[in-house]
């Protein structure tokens, strides 16, 4: 890509995003002092039991700093289309927002890139945070890339890797891959102005064992299999928490009706033991553990329907669950 002496003040982008994870890098380049002409974010949505209509976290900081804002139904309308083009965008970022048409991605001189939460090939699709936990692993990133037809295939920008803690859920592997990936942003509108980009083609980068996908998490893959090892469950658990959060049934012996349960936080004890997958131990006072295939599942803190998270001890004050119930 040639230089063309374009200042980060003259170059004129177009931001797209929705949650949260997408503000930090619209922030970035708005208080970078970086030319942002139009924000494009998914329509408003009823939320919660009143419906009230909910504004996207990108929408409500968009209207705060008072930049143009289109909330298209169809990225292919030809009125959007139209507005889209009078924006005159050199270039546009996407964060965390939908799959765009060609007639959207291929309309700025310098194309559209896309930041997305993994380190690229790795981890394609629409949940890379919460997979990456779920499957164990001890490395993560974020990735910039420019968009083409496949999903999340594109030619690699530029990408920074973070080690994850055992420790880690998901929402503090976001949260840092939130303020990296602001960061990372800038950093690459700099290069795309300065001519420096060197994009690498996925497929001629080194990959260590096989590609994982990231689809989109439904409440089934949120069940937890008490059949599977205690590292397994453990991670599963921590990779979906605090959201969507790891669920389970409550089976107990004076109810017909099994209760479901979320479970955000749990520990592990590998000990060997001649109980079935599901059985519970419990002082009822103060500690909850479940029996697995290889050891047991510590619950630290969980959440009884209509109810709040409480620690294990909390919830046993107030709610009785004995040696005699189990999970399923």
């Amino acid at each position: 890509m040639e230089k063309e002496g374009q200042s980060k003040d003259s170059l004129r982008i177009v931001y797209m995003g929705t949650p949260d994870f997408a503000v930090e890098s619209l922030r970035c380049l708005v208080e970078g002092g970086y030319n942002v002409v139009g924000v494009i974010t998914m329509p408003d949505k009823p939320a919660g039991r009143g419906h009230k209509i909910q504004f996207s976290p990108v929408k409500q900081y968009a209207l705060e700093h008072d930049l143009p804002l289109l909330q298209p139904e169809k990225l292919k309308d030809e009125t959007f289309l139209e507005n889209l083009r009078a924006w005159q965008a050199d270039l546009q970022i996407v964060v965390a927002f939908r799959m765009l048409p060609e007639v959207v991605w291929n309309m700025p001189r310098y194309g559209t890139f896309n930041l997305h939460a993994s380190l690229l090939p790795q981890y394609r699709g629409a949940a890379p945070i919460n997979w990456a936990v779920m499957n164990g692993d001890t490395e993560t990133g974020i990735t910039t890339f420019f968009l083409k037809h496949e999903i999340d295939t594109g030619e690699v920008i530029q990408q920074v890797k973070i080690p994850i803690a055992d420790t880690d859920d998901v929402g503090i592997v976001h949260d840092k891959l939130m303020i990296l990936g602001g960061k990372l942003v800038t950093e690459t509108v700099d290069a795309i102005i300065n001519g420096t980009v060197k994009s690498i083609p996925q497929e001629q980068m080194a990959v260590v064992g096989e590609l994982r996908p990231a689809p989109k998490i439904f409440k089934d893959t949120c069940r937890i299999n008490w059949n599977s090892t205690v590292k397994k469950i453990y991670d599963h658990v921590r990779g979906l928490s605090p959201y969507p959060a790891a669920w389970t049934e409550l089976l107990q012996p004076n109810s017909e009706e099994p209760l479901p349960v979320k479970i955000f936080e749990t520990e592990k004890i590998a000990k060997s033991h001649p109980l079935n997958a599901g059985s519970i131990m419990t002082d009822s006072k103060t500690y909850l553990h479940v029996a697995v295939a290889d050891g047991f599942i510590s619950i630290k803190s969980l959440q009884l329907p209509g109810k709040k998270r409480l620690q294990t001890e909390e919830l046993l004050r107030g709610f009785k669950i004995t040696n005699d119930c189990t999970f399923k």
